[in-house]
C-alpha cells in the first residue's frame, strides 16, 4: 500500500511539473528563511548556558536615582557589594565582579610580545574567582589562572596573533593602556567552544594588577561608584526570591548612611546570568539583544513559512479536477476516507521532505550572506546538531501536515459516482478558500513591506537629523596608551597648522560615543536632594567650535577658566535657572560628608543637542573646562576630534599621516569619522533592517510563485473562453485585463485589511525612539501600489501568455 502511494505520488509530481516545481521551490525557499532564523534565534538564546551550575548564577544589578532623576537601571553595581553577599548571607557560594576598561578611558589596549605589538580591544580586570563563576574551554592553562597579580587570560584569536605556535604559558607580555604600561605573565588561553558568553571578552586580566582592577578592590563606595560586573552563585536549591528579599535590609545595613548622605535611592536586583544577552533595557550592555526583536524574527519565520504552505494548499486544491476521477475510482475499489486523507498528506510530506533536501544545500552555500546580513557568526557545524535534525523532522511534519490537511480532506470528500459522472463539487468552495488564501499571502507580505518603508524613513530621519552638533567633515582620534598620549598637544599643534584643517579639541571623550562619566550638582541655596544628575564631558577651550556647538548665554571656554562650566538649555531649567541668572551661577557638586564645599561657575549656556541616541530625550548636560589640576585626574588627551576645512580627504589624511609618524612612531593610524560613529548607535536597527530588507523579498518571492501557478492554472482552465473572446475580436491587453482582474481585486481586498495590522505594528516599533518620523498615509498607500504593481506584473505574465496563443489549437476538439 505505502509502495503503491509512493509510486502515485511520483507519478504525479512529474506528470505536472510545473506545478510541482512551483510547490516544491516556494517551500524550500520558505524552509530555507525559517531555518535560518530559527538557528540564529537558537543561536542568540544559547548564550551562557555552558556553565556549571548555571541556573544558580545571577548578576548583582542595580536600580538607581539620585536627587530628582528618574530611576535608571544599570547592569553594575557598587564593589563591595558582592563580596559582602558571600561574607554576610548563607545562600551564596561563590561571588566574582569584573571591571571592563572601556567606560574608563581605555578603549584600546597596545599588547606586545617580543617584536609583534598591536591593539586589541574587549578587556577587563577580574576577580582570581571568575573561572570557578563561568565555565570556559581552557587551550592551555586551568582555572587558577587569575589567582597571582599581573596575570592574564587571553582569548584564542589574541595569543595566535602574539605567539603564533609557541606556547604562551608563561611568556611575559606588555600591555600598554590608559593605566600605564605593565607586564603580565600569560597563565591561560579559552576559547567559546563550549559556549557563548555574555562578557565580550579578549583579554581578562588579574584584578590584583593595578589600574581599575586595583580601585575596585579599594573601594568601600556603596552609594556611588557602580563599576563592577559582579556574579553571585546561589547554593543549590536555593530560591532566589528568598535572596531578593534580603538585599533591601542588606543594602541599608552597610550603605545606608552613604546613601543618604549622597540622596540616593538604591535598589539591588537579581538578575538570572542567562538571560542576560537577550535582555535589553540596561545601561552598559551595549551588545545585549532584546528578546522581542528575536520574537519579531520568530514571527516573520512563521509568516514565511505560512506563506509557501498557502501556496501548496491553493495550487494542490486548484489541481484537484485532475485528481477527481482518480479519487472516484479509488473509493469504488474500496478506498475509504482514511485511505486517501493518508495518502494525500504522505504525498504532501513527500513534497516537503523533498523541499528540506534542497533548502539544506542552499542554506550552506547562502550561510555567508545571511551572517553577514545579521552580523552573526552561524556555523555550517550546527547542522549536525541532533537538536537540528529534530528541527528539521518537526519543520517537515508540521509543514507537510498544514500545507497538505486541506486539499487531503478537500479531494477524500469527493462524491464517487459524481466524480465518475464529471459532476464533482465539495460542501466548501474551493474556489472562495483559494482567494481567502491569497488574500491572507498579501496581507502578510504588504505588512511587511510597509515594515520596510517605515524602518527606512526612520534610519533615514536619523541619518538627516540635526542632532545641534556637526557631525559631517570631523576626524576622530583616539588615543589609548599613556605613552601616546604624552605627544597628543604636540600633535594637535602640527594638525592645527595644516591648511585643510580649521581648529582641533581635546576631550575626555567624544561626541557619539555614550557619556559614561555624570555627577549630581545643586544650586546655591538647595542640596543634593534636589540636585541633577548631569552627564559632562572633560574639555580643552576648543571643543564646542570645533563640533558646532551653539552656545546661546553667556560665553565660551578661554585658556584661563578654570573651575568654569557649560551648561545645557535642560540643565539650566531643571537646576531652576534662567538664561539670564544662569551666568555666573556657582553650581555645587555632590561631596562626602566633611569634604570642603566645591563649586564650579557658570561661563555660558549652550543650545540642546543629543549626546546620546535618538532613542532618548536630551538630558542634562555640561562641558567642564579641564584644567591642569583637573587633568591629572581626567586625562583630556584621550580624544581628539578634528574639523575639516577640506573635501580632499586622501590629501588631508595623508598628510595627517605623516605628522602621526613624527610624533606616535610604531603606533598603529587609526581614525574614525564622526558621521560613522553616530551611526554605529543605531546598529541594532540597521541589523533589523536588512534582516526586513531580504526576508520581506523572499517572502514576496514565495507569494509571486503562488500567483503565477493560480493564473496558469485560471488561464489554462478558461482557455477555450480566450479562444472564443479572441476570434470574436478580443484584443489582447482586453484578455490579460479580463485575466487579471480577479487577482488585483483580492489584492485590494488585502490591502485594506493590512494597512491597520502595519500601522500598530510600526506605531509599536517606533515607540522605541524619543525622535521618530510620524507615520503617515503615503507609507502604506506606496506598499499597496508595490504589492499591486507585483501582483499585476507577475499575473500579467500568464494573462498575456494565455491571450496571445494561438486560439485554434484551444478549439480544435470542439
Amino acid at each position: 500500500m505505502l509502495r503503491n502511494y509512493f509510486r502515485t505520488a511520483i507519478r504525479f509530481l512529474i506528470r505536472n511539473k510545473t506545478f510541482s516545481a512551483i510547490n516544491i521551490l516556494g517551500l524550500a525557499a520558505g524552509t530555507l528563511c525559517c531555518l535560518y532564523i530559527v538557528l540564529y534565534v537558537t543561536d542568540q538564546f544559547s548564550y551562557d548556558k555552558q556553565h556549571n551550575h548555571v541556573d544558580d548564577i545571577y548578576r548583582v544589578t542595580s536600580r538607581l536615582s539620585v536627587g530628582t532623576t528618574p530611576p535608571t537601571l544599570t547592569a553594575y553595581c557598587s564593589p563591595p557589594v558582592a563580596p559582602m553577599l558571600k561574607k554576610d548571607l548563607s545562600e551564596v557560594q561563590q561571588f566574582t565582579r569584573v571591571v571592563e576598561t572601556d567606560g574608563f578611558g581605555a578603549k584600546q589596549h597596545l599588547l606586545q610580545y617580543k617584536d609583534k605589538f598591536f591593539y586589541e580591544t574587549s578587556a577587563a580586570y577580574a576577580d582570581s574567582t571568575f573561572f570557578d563563576i563561568f565555565r570556559y574551554h581552557f587551550l592551555e592553562g586551568g582555572p587558577k589562572a587569575l589567582f597571582d597579580p599581573y596575570t592574564v587570560v587571553l582569548l584564542q584569536p589574541v595569543a595566535q596573533k602574539l605567539f603564533g605556535g609557541e606556547d604562551p604559558v608563561g611568556k611575559v607580555i606588555t600591555i600598554d593602556n590608559a593605566f600605564g604600561k605593565h607586564t603580565f605573565t600569560v597563565t591561560g588561553v579559552v576559547d567559546e567552544s563550549l559556549g557563548k558568553s555574555h562578557l565580550h571578552l579578549n583579554i581578562l586580566m588579574s584584578m590584583n594588577s593595578g589600574g581599575m582592577g586595583a580601585f575596585a578592590r579599594a573601594s568601600n563606595s556603596w552609594a556611588a561608584n557602580s563599576l563592577t560586573a559582579s556574579y553571585i552563585r546561589l547554593a543549590p536549591g536555593t530560591k532566589v526570591a528568598t535572596v531578593q528579599r534580603q538585599l533591601p535590609a542588606f543594602l541599608e545595613r552597610y550603605g545606608g548612611e552613604q546613601l543618604k548622605s549622597f540622596s540616593m535611592k538604591k535598589e539591588l536586583i537579581l538578575q538570572p546570568v542567562r538571560s542576560i544577552h537577550t535582555t535589553a533595557g540596561y545601561n552598559h550592555d551595549q551588545q545585549s539583544v532584546s528578546s522581542g526583536f528575536l520574537w519579531l524574527l520568530l514571527m516573520i519565520a512563521a509568516l514565511i513559512q505560512l506563506i509557501a504552505c498557502i501556496n501548496f494548499m491553493n495550487l494542490s486544491t486548484a489541481r484537484a479536477a485532475r485528481r477527481a476521477k482518480e479519487v472516484g475510482v479509488r473509493k469504488v475499489i474500496g478506498a475509504g476516507r482514511s485511505d486517501l486523507i493518508r495518502q494525500f498528506l504522505g504525498e504532501s510530506l513527500l513534497v516537503c521532505l523533498l523541499a528540506v533536501l534542497i533548502a539544506l544545500p542552499l542554506l550552506l552555500v547562502a550561510l555567508p550572506w545571511f551572517n553577514q546580513i545579521t552580523t552573526s557568526d552561524i556555523r555550517p557545524s550546527l547542522l549536525l546538531d541532533y537538536r537540528v535534525g529534530l528541527l528539521l523532522l518537526g519543520l517537515v511534519l508540521v509543514t507537510g501536515l498544514v500545507a497538505g490537511s486541506y486539499p487531503a480532506f478537500y479531494l477524500s470528500a469527493f462524491r464517487a459516482i459524481r466524480v465518475i459522472k464529471g459532476n464533482f463539487t465539495s460542501q466548501v468552495s474551493a474556489a472562495g478558500i483559494r482567494r481567502g488564501l491569497v488574500v491572507i499571502q498579501f496581507v502578510l507580505s504588504i505588512t511587511l513591506i510597509s515594515g520596510i518603508i517605515v524602518i527606512y524613513s526612520q534610519l533615514n530621519y536619523i541619518k538627516r537629523k540635526d542632532l545641534g552638533f556637526d557631525r559631517d567633515q570631523r576626524l576622530v582620534f583616539t588615543f589609548s596608551t599613556d605613552g601616546s598620549r604624552q605627544q597628543v598637544p604636540a600633535f594637535a599643534a602640527d594638525l592645527r597648522r595644516l591648511a585643510g584643517v580649521k581648529e582641533v579639541s581635546m576631550a575626555n571623550n567624544h561626541l557619539g560615543w555614550s557619556v559614561p562619566n555624570s555627577w549630581v550638582y545643586y544650586i546655591s541655596g538647595q542640596s543634593s536632594a534636589t540636585g541633577q544628575d548631569i552627564k559632562q564631558i572633560y574639555t580643552d577651550e576648543h571643543f564646542a567650535a570645533v563640533n558646532g556647538i551653539r552656545i546661546i548665554a553667556g560665553r565660551d571656554f578661554r585658556p584661563t577658566d578654570s573651575g568654569r562650566v557649560l551648561l545645557n538649555e535642560t540643565a539650566v531649567r531643571k537646576l531652576g535657572l534662567t538664561m539670564t541668572s544662569a551666568i555666573g551661577a556657582r553650581i555645587f557638586p555632590q561631596q562626602d560628608p566633611g569634604e570642603k564645599p566645591a563649586w564650579l561657575e557658570v561661563a555660558g549656556v549652550i543650545k540642546d543637542f543629543n549626546f546620546s541616541s535618538l532613542r532618548d530625550d536630551v538630558g542634562c548636560f555640561m562641558l567642564r573646562f579641564a584644567d591642569p589640576t583637573v587633568r591629572q585626574n581626567v586625562d583630556i588627551r584621550s580624544d581628539l576630534t578634528v574639523s575639516a576645512a577640506t573635501g580632499d580627504y586622501g590629501r588631508l589624511l595623508a598628510q595627517v599621516q605623516g605628522l602621526w609618524t613624527k610624533h606616535f612612531s610604531g603606533v598603529p593610524f587609526e581614525y574614525a569619522f564622526m558621521d560613522d560613529i553616530v551611526q554605529r548607535q543605531y546598529a541594532s536597527e540597521q541589523v533589523l533592517s536588512r534582516i526586513i530588507n531580504s526576508f520581506t523579498l523572499m517572502a514576496i518571492a514565495i507569494s509571486c510563485l503562488g500567483l503565477f501557478g493560480l493564473a496558469a492554472f485560471s488561464a489554462e482552465q478558461r482557455n477555450k473562453e480566450i479562444a472564443i473572446r479572441k476570434v470574436l475580436g478580443a484584443s489582447v491587453g482586453g484578455l490579460a485585463s479580463l485575466l487579471s482582474r480577479d487577482f488585483l481585486r483580492l489584492v485590494a481586498i488585502a490591502l485594506v485589511i493590512a494597512i491597520p495590522i502595519a500601522w500598530w505594528a510600526m506605531h509599536q516599533w517606533l515607540k522605541g525612539f524619543a525622535y521618530r518620523v510620524t507615520l503617515s498615509w503615503w507609507m502604506f498607500a506606496l506598499a499597496g501600489v508595490l504589492a499591486v504593481a507585483i501582483a499585476l506584473v507577475t499575473v500579467s505574465l500568464q494573462a498575456i501568455r494565455a491571450a496571445v496563443a494561438n486560439p485554434v489549437r484551444s478549439l480544435r476538439s470542439e
